[in-house]
Formats: structure tokens, sequence, C-alpha cells
């Protein structure tokens, strides 16, 4: 009995482990997605748009996911 209980103890964490990994993609592809959401509102010259975004994503890549941030491309041009 006392298997059993290892075993579906084991498998509940595995599949913990999967489910967090699966969020985890989501974020990653959510971010690409803000990523290219911020170049294209940059390239079109919406650049108070994008910078609210690329603060936002600062935020969320530093403090949710616990990652360094990625350059901001609206910082290194005259256009801001």
């Amino acid at each position: 009995m006392a298997r059993n209980d290892q075993n579906h103890g084991a498998a509940e964490a595995e599949s913990a482990r999967a489910e967090a990994e699966r969020y985890r993609v989501a974020a990653e592809d959510a971010l690409q997605q803000l990523d290219w959401t911020i170049g294209y509102l940059h390239g079109i010259r919406k650049t108070a748009i994008s910078r609210a975004l690329a603060s936002n994503r600062y935020y969320i890549r530093r403090s949710l996911m616990r990652k360094p941030d990625v350059e901001d491309p609206s910082v290194k041009t005259a256009e801001t």
C-alpha cells in the first residue's frame, strides 16, 4: 500500500512539473509576441505606446519570470 502512495505522489509531482513547464513555454511565447508588437509599434512611430509596453515587458521578465530583460529597441534610436 505504501508503494502505491509513493507512486501516486511521484506521478502528481511529475504532472505538476509538466503543467508548470507548459505555462512557462506559453509565457515565453507571449513575451515573444509582445517583443514583436513593441518593435512594430516603434517602427510605425507609436513610440509612447511601445515604451509603455516595453516597461510592462521589463516588469514581467524581471519580477514574475526572474529573468534579465532584453534591450529595449525604443531606447537606442533618436525617435524616442
